[in-house]
């Protein structure tokens, strides 16, 4: 008897019967000979009530279910969740599903509904889309079930407390993987880049195929053999790829609930593993008033796992940035030429001309791509058209700062450093685009 009560839930339609009965019954104050018709009527709602019972509870047949979720999810993008039902009762059921989601997403009223006839399994399938790294705590799978008759439901719940962590984008990951050794590069905006001269390490020589550069013919080689052998050259390997991330208090800006902290944190994940897929070292390391979360650069089958385990407990600390202890740092520690991806931010000129020196100082030893990012909410601001003169005063603001930063950009050229201002979702793109085009330009 505790177990029906627990898991019995009356339905609207119970109430509107009974709200048409307390009617009928109020009319036959009046009209007296409608007594018995409304007598018999509430036999027959007490008669079904019990057959709904002995249906839901009494018989043989139950709700099979089972959310299925992940090993984990990828930050900041669209996670594929399934949930399997199965309906074992000899009747046709109508069920209303609520899964009680992790308190991160703020969703209080996610539900679906459906219908299972006896005997059959579907799937469910919904995403999820967090914002936040950590772990993810799901609570129950609720699921109504109703038969034919409608006036009761019966509440079933599966999975329990279950617990999945929130890594940084794997799913990009997997995406750019494919991108960047495919000839699809194209498609997202990467642009093709001449090589000039030979920047490229030997490999070996090969007899000539249609399509190869009649410039690497080995004409001693050739020679020898009585038909054309070009030589083969492939990527300079085993260069250290750095990826510097700042994780100071300008990193906290959030751009589509995404802070700027887990854009860098996605991006280095896929610059990393490119750079050893096209078998260089990949590193990382953290800065904001210390040198932490440190990955040395090396090309090793489980540095990605290493990087990944980094990335996914790196947080903000709320600290303004000290670049004078970065330097530092990187003049003692790195003492071979490395290509250098530092991901921050600057808001104002201001802002870089105190820092200035510091990069000048660690450019001279290493290539250093300085990696910032635009305001995307200052250029919809600006592109609005001003409606009085306060909307233009503030648009003229935020124009200001829009040509601030490309101020920015020039002042780091000027003085020899690499610079990608970017908006913040092409952050990724932009950051393979500019590693592709210093490998084929063999500046490192």
């Amino acid at each position: 008897m505790k177990r029906f009560f627990r898991h019995s839930y009356l339905k609207p339609r119970f109430f509107l019967v009974m709200t048409l009965l307390i009617a009928g019954f109020l009319c036959a104050f009046i009209f007296e000979n409608l007594i018995g018709v409304f007598e018999l009527l509430f036999y027959l709602v007490v008669l079904l009530l019990v057959v709904d019972i002995i249906l839901l509870f009494l018989s043989k047949g139950v709700i099979e279910g089972e959310r299925q979720l992940p090993d984990k999810l990828s930050n900041g993008d669209e996670n594929p969740i399934q949930i399997k039902l199965t309906n074992r009762y000899l009747f046709k059921v109508t069920l209303n599903l609520i899964d009680e989601l992790p308190f991160q997403f703020q969703k209080r009223d996610f539900g679906l509904k459906s219908t299972l006839l006896s005997g059959e399994q579907k799937f469910y399938n919904y995403t999820l889309r967090p914002t936040e790294r950590g772990v993810y705590s799901f609570g129950s799978l609720n699921v109504f079930a109703s038969s034919p008759i409608g006036l009761l439901a019966r509440k079933y719940c599966y999975n329990t407390a279950q617990e999945v962590p929130v890594y940084p984008s794997y799913l990009q990951l997997r995406k750019y993987d494919l991108i960047a050794f495919t000839n699809r590069l194209f498609e997202y905006g990467l642009k093709k880049i001449r090589r000039i001269g030979h920047t490229m390490e030997f490999e070996q020589i090969k007899e000539y195929v249609q399509g190869d550069d009649i410039r690497n013919i080995n004409w001693k080689a050739t020679a020898k053999r009585n038909q054309l052998m070009v030589n083969q050259y492939q990527d300079e390997k085993s260069q250290p790829i750095y990826s510097i991330i700042d994780k100071g208090r300008v990193m906290k800006m959030p751009f589509e609930a995404l802070s700027l902290l887990d854009y860098a944190i996605n991006a280095t994940l896929v610059i990393s593993n490119i750079a050893l897929k096209k078998n260089d070292k990949a590193g990382m390391f953290a800065f904001s008033n210390t040198i932490e979360n440190r990955v040395v650069a090396e090309r090793r089958s489980s540095q990605m796992n290493l990087i990944l385990e980094t990335l996914y407990n790196l947080n903000t600390n709320f600290v303004e940035s000290d670049f004078s202890r970065l330097y530092v740092d990187i003049k003692r520690n790195l003492n071979q030429r490395s290509l250098l991806l530092l991901y921050t931010n600057f808001e104002t000129m201001d802002a870089l001309n105190r820092q200035l020196p510091y990069l000048q100082a660690i450019a001279r030893q290493h290539l250093l791509v300085v990696i910032f990012f635009e305001n995307t909410e200052l250029l919809d601001f600006a592109t609005k058209k001003a409606q009085n003169t306060q909307q233009i005063f503030e648009r003229t603001i935020a124009e200001k700062f829009i040509f601030e930063k490309k101020l920015i950009v020039n002042e780091l050229r000027k003085f020899g450093v690499q610079t990608i201002l970017t908006k913040p979702e092409d952050l990724t793109i932009n950051t393979i685009n500019k590693y592709l085009e210093i490998k084929a330009r063999g500046l490192i």
